[in-house]
């Protein structure tokens, strides 16, 4: 191995109380009214401890907080487990020692059901957002247990109804619908969001097209700032989406005139993604109550409210306390139940985010200048959120390192022939050997559905663990044949 002795030496002469900051926002509401909202936020804090130990073990006088446990958690062997099946049985199993990604569902079932008990006394609709995870399996399993789906393309559409959902509890988003795409909705019945002045006129005319009255929500841009990654907050007065609350009564006046084709049934605001303060969806929903009874004032029969979805999860594994969907229902729950609506909730991260992870296997170990990497078989090509928007992966070793193992920082790195390409930046680990199973947390949400075949990496098998603890495969690898389909007879 190339690793470093003296960096590896010097860690381990390091303190143990030396470590690792980083900060996220917290939020509390400081004023709100009918027409404006406005945030300020407070700073805290996350620990994470720098450890010269030689296992990946933490003494009991070092954590202050609980283990996190979900479906994937190492055990007292010290290997890593989905449920109670090992990780490293399931990579020795796998026919092609390419990364892959693997989940349990079980997880995906435990986190629709926390949904459906949060929702119990309430019309609701479950919408889980395709984007998140499109894999035809999962959307089959969630249809099962009585979700509705979130589109943001035709094709997101084409593959719920192949999947068996119930068009009518499916809802179409997205600020640049395509007519096509409209004409598919309303053919259908789908419930589609009007998003700005052009995609009113798309949605006529598609409803034209069909000879249909399609079923319509204004998206509302509450000016709410949710304080997250300016890429995953939508709920702004700078976003691109929804339309300003300003110009309500201009579409109210324009759906009026068009009774033949649109018929309005309720209204959507979204706040954006990885939400740990469910007090803005309440801030939220006060406003949105306030419009809609605007909007019933003036005869309109509605009775769908969509608040969005982007609940957050616990990507650190810190233990921290985030909130639950029992905790963001419960923030609406009497303003909904007191108007008589539907409510329409649209989660995607929270469902699938921490069933899976992406399962590699370490090619080597090296240092340059101040720098050691592990470099693994997977890549900003299977996995990019670390790339496109600096976020942070819990990452592991699956089996216990060899005794005699020290812990160094290392930045963990694939093959892609990009300086962008790691899937983590100065994690602790024990120094891994070459084939070691390495796996990066919570990659059911916003991964697979975003990888790519960048420097011709093809697209990585899926699994996941069956109830029963068998290992079922739901979703083939790509190979390069499958890439020269695409040139054949031209």
């Amino acid at each position: 191995m190339e690793v470093s002795t003296a960096s590896c030496s010097a860690l381990s002469r390091s303190s143990i109380s030396e470590c690792l900051r980083s900060s996220f926002l917290g939020g509390a509401l400081t004023n709100l009214s009918a027409t404006r909202a406005s945030l300020s936020f407070s700073r805290q804090t996350r620990t994470s401890f720098c450890r010269a130990a030689i296992s990946e073990k933490i003494s009991s006088e070092i954590v202050t907080k609980p283990v996190f446990q979900h479906c994937f958690s190492k055990k007292e062997d010290g290997f890593l487990y989905c449920e109670d099946v090992k990780v490293q049985d399931i990579m020795q199993s796998v026919q092609e020692k390419r990364p892959f990604y693997l989940y349990s569902k079980s997880q995906l079932t435990r986190n629709v059901n926390a949904y459906i008990d949060a929702l119990e006394g309430l019309s609701s609709i479950i919408g889980y957002a395709v984007k998140a995870n499109n894999n035809l399996k999962i959307l089959q399993h969630f249809q099962e247990l009585g979700c509705g789906a979130v589109l943001v393309s035709g094709n997101e559409l084409r593959l719920v109804m192949h999947a068996g959902f119930d068009p009518s509890r499916c809802i179409f988003n997205g600020n640049g619908k395509l007519l096509e795409e409209l004409v598919l909705a309303a053919e259908h019945g789908v419930l589609v969001n009007i998003d700005s002045e052009f995609d009113l006129y798309h949605i006529i005319e598609a409803g034209r097209m069909v000879g249909k009255q399609v079923n319509v929500l204004l998206r509302v841009n509450p000016d709410v700032d949710p304080q997250v990654h300016p890429y995953v907050a939508t709920g702004n007065k700078n976003s691109k989406f929804g339309i300003r609350n300003e110009k309500l009564q201009w579409f109210l006046d324009e759906i009026k005139r068009h009774p033949e084709q649109l018929r309005l049934v309720g209204a959507h605001c979204h706040l954006g993604s990885t939400i740990t303060k469910v007090d803005i969806f309440k801030d939220a929903a006060v406003l949105m109550i306030h419009y809609m009874d605007m909007i019933k004032s003036q005869g309109f029969d509605i009775k769908y409210l969509n608040i969005g979805g982007g609940l957050g999860i616990d990507y650190f594994h810190t233990g921290a306390v985030i909130p639950s969907p029992m905790d963001l229902i419960n923030t609406v729950r009497e303003l909904v139940s007191s108007r008589g609506l539907t409510l329409i909730i649209e989660p995607g991260r929270s469902l699938v985010a921490n069933s899976a992870t992406l399962v590699n296997w370490v090619t080597g170990v090296k240092s340059n200048g101040n720098k050691n990497f592990i470099v693994v078989n997977g890549s900003m090509s299977e996995l990019i959120r670390p790339s496109l928007y600096g976020a942070y992966q819990h990452i592991e070793l699956v089996a216990p390192p060899p005794p005699e193992a020290e812990v160094c920082t290392y930045d963990v790195v694939g093959p892609v022939c990009e300086s962008a390409d790691f899937l983590g930046k100065e994690r602790e680990l024990p120094t891994p050997q070459e084939g070691a199973g390495l796996v990066v947390h919570d990659a059911g949400a916003y991964c697979m559905s975003m990888s790519s075949t960048y420097n011709l990496k093809m697209r990585p098998p899926e699994y996941w663990v069956e109830a029963d603890g068998s290992l079922k495969q739901i979703r083939k690898a790509e190979t390069f044949e499958d890439h020269l389909r695409f040139f054949e007879g031209l």
